[in-house]
């Protein structure tokens, strides 16, 4: 398989786990309202309101998330292989330099952030420049411009946007039921199918932000893997990548200046979770897929 057909393959899968999370969004919040007999504006209100902060969030992320991680800039005098790799692979992608930083911190790690290619980040550790050679290095800032290309930072926005809402509607919903408003169905006056919607309703009720997290969590690993695949197909170097990532993932330092709110964004899981759980369930609740599934998916490459 060609670096090129793996950036398909992922691409379209991506694609797929989003568009299947959109359908759930939509029927879980008619399935929600019809359950509760409420007027569908309240979609309309819960959806304005989670976007005007996802919003909000999304216009100022790259500002927020450099504050939060204690990142400082970086100059080519002092970190040259980062600095000079940057521009070589931006001219390459014809577009403009991003801004480097660092972080003082001996946990190797690194990620891109910034709403397009015009106003965009990256930041890698000290600990990460120092213990890798310039063609992992490379590897690392192709796998970060790639979020940045890929618009990956202004897609995860729209999905926290669509979690936020079914959170903020759920939560909405269940309030006004305790408090005994609203005009649920009463199940003796309704049809047996209208029964069992209204029945799927109140479950989606209690269960929908959890499945739309969880959903969330999986198109971050799909967008992951798309990284990797559109990195290497920047570099022609998958080895630079394999190699960067085998170092990192044998680093088992929590990065302290990482947090759950901006885990999803670096290359490698920087709070080191260690959940206990093995197979595809425990992988449900990770932000990154696991290091041997992407290497192995690097390795399948022929350049």
């Amino acid at each position: 398989m060609t670096h090129y057909q793996l950036v398909a393959q992922n691409k379209r899968k991506s694609w797929l786990v989003i568009v299947g999370f959109t359908i759930f969004v939509g029927v879980a919040a008619w399935l929600m309202t019809y359950s509760f007999g409420y007027d569908l504006s309240l979609v309309g209100v819960a959806l304005i309101f989670s976007g005007m902060i996802s919003f909000g969030s999304y216009w100022f992320s790259d500002t927020v998330v450099l504050a939060v991680s204690k990142a400082r800039p970086a100059t080519r005098e002092e970190f040259f292989d980062f600095y000079t790799v940057a521009e070589n692979l931006s001219m390459s992608l014809q577009i403009p330099v991003p801004k480097l930083y660092v972080i003082d911190d001996t946990a190797m790690n690194a990620f891109a952030t910034g709403r397009d290619p015009k106003h965009s980040a990256v930041v890698a550790t000290t600990g990460l420049l120092s213990r890798l050679d310039r063609g992992e290095i490379e590897g690392v800032v192709a796998h970060e411009l790639a979020h940045v290309t890929n618009y990956d930072i202004l897609l995860m926005s729209i999905v926290s946007i669509l979690v936020g809402f079914i959170a903020l509607l759920a939560d909405w919903m269940l309030r006004i039921s305790f408090l005994g408003g609203g005009k649920r169905r009463d199940s003796r006056d309704s049809g047996q199918i209208e029964m069992i919607l209204g029945l799927v309703g109140f479950v989606l009720v209690l269960l929908s932000p959890l499945i739309a997290n969880l959903i969330k969590l999986a198109i971050s690993r799909k967008r992951e893997f798309l990284a990797d695949a559109s990195g290497v197909a920047i570099t022609k170097n998958p080895m630079g990548l394999i190699s960067a990532l085998s170092k990192i993932s044998q680093d088992q330092e929590p990065l302290e200046a990482a947090n759950k709110a901006t885990a999803h964004l670096y290359i490698s899981d920087p709070l080191k979770n260690q959940k206990g759980g093995v197979g595809w369930f425990a992988n449900m609740f990770n932000t990154h897929p696991p290091v041997e599934e992407r290497i192995q998916a690097l390795q399948s490459i022929v350049v």
